[in-house]
């Protein structure tokens, strides 16, 4: 069996391209997602939309990846306990925000967390540019000066608290995922769903098993979890931290799109540079990574 660190190749530009367009494909099926459930919140609620989302992704990814063949070891149990709490708190505190931020904003907020990891994790001087690079673009980004009331506290801190639950996704995913790969992930659905899954169907009651959900909760389930959640777990095997986390200075911008297309939410010529800066520190970082 390969360890962990001979599942991390060299970081070149040719290397790094099957893990930069899984991550690439992630990013735009969760941020689809995202917009979707938005848009379901008037039906079932942000825990309902939580519930939904996690057990049915759970019940995808266990016939997919068969995760009962996994072996499990004194070493790894605690991480994958890690993972699977910080996967679902994620998506709790993520949609909590949601409800009253919009979605490009929430999610730069989120990002805090993974930019927090590429801030720790940097050793060059040309990783620390890319990291302030993405750090200009968030200032813009976020809603600042007279407009900084426009903002809910209460949702931007719930988006601050799923940054963290993702800095701790990404670490905890990284070790608990090396040994078994994207298995890995329909264990760790399964515990979030264990937790918040009770949580969603106190809060909704029996509007959540109405059978007009079932398809936009399947589209759900499969555009926010089941597809991204496996694909992030190949890419986390196969490159830094570091490297993951700056990438994911991505999502901010394709949030914003998504607000954008199917919500309605627009942003200004400002925010919209802010996004370009984001988007070349990731081009950056991937262009500059090495082991």
């Amino acid at each position: 069996m390969k360890s962990p660190a001979s599942l991390t190749p060299a970081a070149g530009p040719a290397s790094m391209l099957l893990p930069v367009g899984l991550l690439l494909i992630s990013m735009i099926s969760i941020q689809g997602g995202a917009a979707l459930a938005k848009s379901l919140f008037p039906l079932v609620g942000a825990p309902g939309i939580t519930a939904l989302r996690l057990g049915l992704a759970t019940i995808i990814l266990f016939v997919i990846f068969k995760p009962w063949r996994m072996r499990l070891h004194a070493g790894n149990r605690l991480p994958l306990l890690c993972y699977g709490l910080a996967l679902g708190t994620m998506n709790f505190l993520f949609y909590l925000s949601i409800r009253t931020v919009p979605l490009g904003v929430a999610v730069a907020l989120e990002f805090t967390g993974p930019l927090a990891l590429a801030i720790f994790g940097s050793r060059r001087a040309v990783d620390f540019l890319w990291v302030v690079l993405a750090v200009l673009g968030l200032a813009f980004l976020l809603p600042l000066g007279h407009a900084l009331g426009s903002v809910d506290l209460k949702g931007a801190l719930l988006a601050l608290g799923a940054g963290a639950c993702w800095a701790l996704y990404i670490l905890a995913g990284q070790r608990a995922g090396s040994h078994d790969g994207p298995a890995t992930v329909a264990v760790g659905s399964l515990i979030g769903a264990l937790i918040y899954c009770p949580i969603g169907i106190i809060d909704t009651g029996s509007a959540l098993f109405a059978p007009s959900l079932l398809l936009p909760a399947l589209a759900l389930a499969i555009l926010s979890s089941a597809l991204p959640y496996s694909l992030e777990m190949v890419a986390l095997t196969r490159m830094p931290a570091r490297t993951f986390g700056t990438l994911m200075s991505l999502e901010p911008a394709l949030a914003a799109f998504s607000g954008m297309l199917f919500l309605h939410e627009h942003l200004s010529v400002i925010q919209w540079l802010a996004l370009s800066a984001i988007i070349c520190a990731s081009a950056g970082a991937t262009l500059s990574a090495r082991r």
